[in-house]
């Protein structure tokens, strides 16, 4: 069932173009992976979809009944006094999940906190363990879209997969955002990409279907333009034809690559197989033990993780780069 649509959603704030003619359609059950640099506008983004913000021009069409619950603003609003049963549930024992009724300290074991700690206070926790406390009390509200800004961050092994598990069995839509492409890739359905001057296009799959799909496009594009004789068919027949999802230039117009550029590309490769080797060294740190090192060296712990995502975003950049040196080449 389709929940949301928008049709060219327009968005400027002075001469900055946030969102430019964004044409999207948002069904029940879907989970939305929003990818794009820091600053690209995502959250800009998300408001105009969902209602933060309005348009300077184009439509946007919601369902009369979605109720909407944002991860970002549980953490501003955490009360660190609070014990973990009564931020989770308060002033009730009892909690309904879906059409479940389960009691709080249940629920809490399924978030990996024993039940002798369900009457600690929310202070006591390190900063992965208030991360998912609020997930559970996120996934125990009575919403039907749910937005994700940066979950993963402070994320344990553990807490990751069952992040992973709760999203795929989730029954309501979900809006994510994350640095973390294998958790993306993991349970994003669509992919929003943001491709440029306030432009966004809607992918279908995850992280690295966009990539396949955008280099494909591109080869369409440039056996298009490959094919087209010289001196016809007129612009205007040209451009009734459907235009892929992500046009690349002409071939013709195409520069060779520099020297440098040449160099970059040959060293590409090799980036990206030390990155995933760091990764995976960094992987095996934080599972050790059973994930000991959150109990023994949280900070080192910490650090490890925010390293850990800053590896997937450096991965993506240098992909993408290789893609777009590869294509040029």
């Amino acid at each position: 069932m389709k929940i949301i649509e928008t049709n060219a959603l327009t968005r400027r704030f002075g001469d900055l173009v946030a969102c430019d003619s964004l044409s999207i359609s948002v069904e029940e059950g879907e989970i939305f992976g929003l990818l794009g640099p820091n600053g690209a506008g995502k959250t800009t983004l998300l408001k105009l979809i969902l209602g933060g913000l309005e348009p300077d021009s184009g439509k946007v069409r919601r369902g009369a009944n979605l109720e909407i619950a944002y991860f970002d603003q549980m953490r501003e609003a955490i009360d660190l006094d609070a014990t973990l049963e009564d931020f989770i549930s308060p002033g009730s024992e009892w909690i309904e999940i879906g059409k479940q009724r389960k009691h709080v300290k249940s629920y809490l074991t399924d978030f990996l906190f024993s039940p002798a700690r369900a009457n600690s206070p929310v202070r006591s926790l390190s900063g992965g363990e208030r991360n998912r406390l609020l997930l559970a009390r996120l996934f125990a509200r009575p919403a039907n879209v749910l937005v994700l800004d940066e979950p993963t961050n402070d994320l344990d092994i553990d807490t990751l997969e069952l992040l992973e598990d709760l999203l795929q069995n989730y029954d309501g839509t979900v809006f994510l955002v994350s640095h973390d492409r294998t958790f993306m890739d993991n349970v994003v359905t669509s992919t929003i990409a943001f491709e440029g001057d306030g432009r966004w296009r809607e992918y279908e799959g995850s992280v690295t279907d966009w990539l396949i799909q955008s280099k494909r496009a591109r080869e369409i594009a440039a056996q298009r333009a490959a094919s087209v004789p010289a001196g016809s068919p007129t612009p205007a027949r040209v451009a009734a034809a459907p235009p892929p999802p992500a046009p690349a230039a002409p071939a013709a117009s195409r520069k060779k690559l520099s020297y440098k550029e040449q160099r970059e590309l040959e060293a590409l490769p090799g980036q990206i197989a030390a990155l995933e080797e760091e990764q995976k060294e960094i992987t095996a740190t934080l599972e050790s033990g059973g994930g000991a090192l959150y109990a023994t060296d949280a900070a080192k712990a910490t650090q490890l993780s925010q390293r850990h995502a800053e590896i997937d975003e450096a991965l993506l950049a240098a992909l993408e780069r290789w893609e777009a040196l590869g294509a040029a080449g």
